[in-house]
């Protein structure tokens, strides 16, 4: 691990500051990302900027949604009862993930910032443009049964490792910064970046720019929700495919409808394609599998990830199920 210094941030201001002080500085909250990326040598900061003692932790009603501080344990917002009832598809969405004790410690700007599991992205021996640009990407023709098939690029075919983002996708979330430029409102779908040529620039932020808050919006309609994941194992694995399904249902037919994917796209995916095939029609079998359909249709596979199209269309469908099946509503 490269020598670093270490500064903890008593207020965003003084974070902001230190970032725009030092170009090799990185923050650093609950560090269950960032220090396995320095061990790896994946990340070598010339210094940690500590945010964890920011006042940004709170889970509050905020127009008549909930907002979300940076801060937040991943823990906090999985068992808060206003997100249980409202958005559950972003507690089971958490919940999902890691493990107990990493929730415990995860923050909610940190899953946004989470960063791939590709192994060769992991292992500063393989070429990963994401890691050093116009090096090569080692996946394209390596195992790449975990990697992504909606979103790539001939320079990073990356999946996006997040629970989280998945479930905020589906929730049209809004991601609250600061930084040397003032204040910016971030619609999550407009957060994280494809890779395009640049796979190297993963989000919009600016450097110096932090998270501050999340915004769940008013969806009275988000109680009918539900995560599916499926993975190799039951807990403790990055999910092959997942999805969030949102539905409004209103006499058996789908008024409004949001739907992202996981474990497929080199960003949390919205499938806008999905939500046009289930807007208006019956809440029936049928209608769920043109949606799934429609979904992974600009799904493009390599070597050993082909089964992800046909998993991720099932995926879906089980959970479009699963959420027509639901009655009851918020009280």
């Amino acid at each position: 691990m490269n020598p670093f210094t270490y500064v903890r941030a008593a207020n965003s201001d003084e974070a902001i500051a230190t970032l725009k002080r030092e170009p090799q500085a990185m923050l650093i909250a609950g560090g269950t990302n960032m220090l396995d990326l320095m061990k790896e040598g994946v990340h070598t900061p010339s210094q940690l900027v500590d945010i964890r003692k920011l006042p940004s932790t709170e889970i509050v009603t905020k127009d008549g949604g909930i907002r979300m501080g940076a801060a937040a344990r991943n823990s906090d917002v999985a068992y808060n009862s206003l997100v249980q009832k409202r958005y559950p598809v972003l507690s089971e969405a958490i919940l999902a993930g890691a493990s107990a004790q990493l929730r415990n410690m995860a923050t909610v700007g940190g899953n946004l910032m989470q960063r791939t599991r590709c192994p060769y992205f992991h292992d500063i021996a393989f070429a990963c443009n994401k890691r050093q640009p116009d090096s090569g990407c080692a996946a394209l023709e390596g195992f790449n049964r975990m990697h992504a098939v909606l979103g790539t690029s001939e320079h990073c075919i990356a999946a996006n490792p997040s629970d989280m983002c998945v479930a905020l996708v589906a929730l049209d979330a809004i991601v609250q910064t600061q930084g040397p430029g003032g204040e910016r409102s971030i619609p999550i779908t407009d957060f994280h970046l494809l890779p395009g040529d640049t796979p190297h620039l993963e989000t919009v932020l600016e450097h110096g720019e932090i998270i501050t808050a999340v915004d769940l919006p008013a969806m009275p309609f988000a109680w009918r929700s539900h995560y599916l994941k499926v993975r190799d194992r039951a807990s403790y694995a990055f999910a092959l495919v997942s999805a969030a399904v949102v539905l409004e249902i209103d006499g058996g037919e789908i008024r409004n409808a949001r739907i992202a994917l996981g474990g497929v796209g080199t960003k949390p995916w919205r499938s806008l394609e999905a939500e046009e095939v289930l807007v208006s029609a019956p809440a029936i079998e049928e209608t769920f599998t043109a949606a799934a359909n429609a979904a992974m249709r600009e799904a493009r596979p390599y070597q050993y990830n082909q089964f992800k199209i046909e998993l991720a269309k099932r995926t879906l469908e089980e959970a479009l199920k699963t959420v027509a099946a639901m009655s009851g509503g918020q009280a």
